[in-house]
């Protein structure tokens, strides 16, 4: 396999996940969850004891827009044929590569025996990675690389095959192994096998889930600025690479997340599997999940905002063009919620008509609405902002869902704008998804809203 000498400023994560369906092991009613950890806990590897609330979110913010710079980008690569591309065009195919914006991780194992993988819990992207030995210019981690030689059920998978031709850029080895390329903009290269393996989870209820012949990424090449705690992905988007829908009808196609408010720094998150991603209840709201492209993305469709009972209109961004009524996009892994210059003018407008506080600029000079909150903060009154998505859901947003501490007795808008309408990418951030338990079911294309005190559940 040909390795690249050449470096890209920007982290890449990869997870390359089968198109058969496994078996899962484990007992009784195909449902289990596992821990998820904000990369800002005390729990999280990257966690800084000397950051503070303004600092941390000052820091998500930059991630928030490079974020939304790659949600852009892939849209871009997807409205182009990847099989009509030279190989030797690493500007030209669509690479599910991106940056180093993750926000929660999870664990995992990986192998037999197995060994135990900190990777990145995303429902923007589709892949599986791991970096494995021999490995040649890669980055430097703190965990052992992953050996496939010293696993008993690892695999390589064979080139002219089905699972390798769902590759969006593949090529044989010079063994007939399928070799995956990924290339940035920038012409770096990554480089490996695609191969199969067992992975496996601890799971909260104390089962230990292992699912056999999982298809992944052992890369033997990557250059970038990751972090060396990091290991790897776990893809929960939408495409056929997922996770989610490698599992399929195993979990019902059903995943769903609790995320607590980022001020509970003890609090773990949950993710959840098959039955256990089940929400019921008569405080459920439930809205489409709409067909796009890619289809790792979750759109949704956006008819309005309010603000203490004001319609503010929604603009048509660049990826409703491309998923029929979708005009905004659900991730966990963006912090703030982006919308476009027009409709943030608007809300922002309505608020400022609606609060009796001081107005005051951000310090880290990131939002645009801020308020002073000293001496009032016991009888300060918020009005209440709801994102009307279609199918009659009308979610409910608390304060702490949409404004952040910026500095000491300073509130901050916690909405940043993604642009002029033609050319924004509308994104649902995980603040505003705080306390709320969200169900994607992928067989019934639905997304379900129920607010959860996620820091007990």
């Amino acid at each position: 396999m040909a390795h690249s000498s050449r470096y890209f400023s920007t982290s890449i994560f990869i997870i390359l996940v089968a198109t058969h369906l496994p078996s899962l092991v484990w007992c009784s009613s195909n449902g289990f969850s596992v821990e998820i950890i904000h990369r800002d806990s005390p729990k999280s590897p990257l966690y800084d004891p000397d950051s503070t609330p303004s600092s941390r979110i000052r820091a998500a913010a930059e991630r928030s827009r490079s974020r939304a710079i790659y949600f852009r980008d892939a849209i871009h690569r997807a409205r182009m044929s990847s099989s009509a591309l030279p190989m030797d065009d690493v500007n030209n195919f669509y690479s599910e590569i991106t940056p180093n914006t993750f926000e929660y991780l999870m664990s995992f194992y990986l192998g037999t025996p197995s060994k135990k993988v900190l990777a990145i819990a995303d429902t923007g992207s589709d892949l599986i990675w791991v970096q494995c030995v021999p490995c040649k210019e890669c980055y430097t981690q703190s965990a052992p690389l992953f050996d496939p030689q010293s696993s008993s059920t690892y695999k390589t998978i064979p080139c002219n095959t089905d699972s390798c031709s769902l590759l969006p850029q593949s090529s044989c080895g010079s063994s007939s192994q399928c070799d995956y390329q990924y290339g940035y903009g920038d012409k770096s290269i990554v480089e490996g096998y695609l191969s199969t393996e067992t992975i496996g989870f601890d799971s909260n209820g104390g089962r230990p889930i292992q699912i056999p012949t999982i298809l992944f990424g052992c890369t033997h090449q990557s250059n970038g600025t990751f972090d060396k705690n990091d290991a790897g992905l776990v893809g929960l988007g939408g495409g056929k690479l997922s996770l989610i829908r490698q599992l399929g009808s195993t979990i019902g196609n059903k995943f769903s997340y609790c995320l607590p408010s980022s001020t509970e720094t003890s609090a773990t998150s949950q993710l959840n599997f098959g039955s256990n991603a089940v929400i019921s209840g008569s405080n459920t709201i439930t809205t489409p999940l709409i067909s796009g492209s890619p289809d790792t993305f979750y759109f949704l469709s956006l008819e309005h905002i309010s603000v203490a009972g004001k319609t503010v209109a929604v603009g048509k961004p660049m990826q409703a063009r491309e998923s029929a009524q979708g005009n905004i996009i659900i991730d966990s892994g963006t912090t703030l919620t982006l919308i476009d210059d027009n409709t943030l003018q608007s809300v922002e407008s309505s608020l400022k008509s609606s609060i009796s506080l001081p107005q005051v600029k951000d310090p880290n000079g990131v939002f645009n609405l801020c308020f002073d909150i000293s001496g009032t903060e016991a009888s300060v009154q918020f009005p209440e902002i709801t994102f009307q998505f279609s199918g009659g859901a009308s979610v409910v947003l608390q304060q702490s869902n949409v404004f952040v501490e910026a500095g000491q007795n300073i509130l901050c808008l916690a909405m940043i704008s993604s642009g002029a309408t033609a050319d924004s990418i509308n994104i649902f951030g995980n603040i505003a998804q705080q306390n709320f338990h969200i169900g994607y079911d992928l067989d019934a294309m639905q997304l379900t809203f129920a607010p959860t005190n996620c820091a007990t559940q």
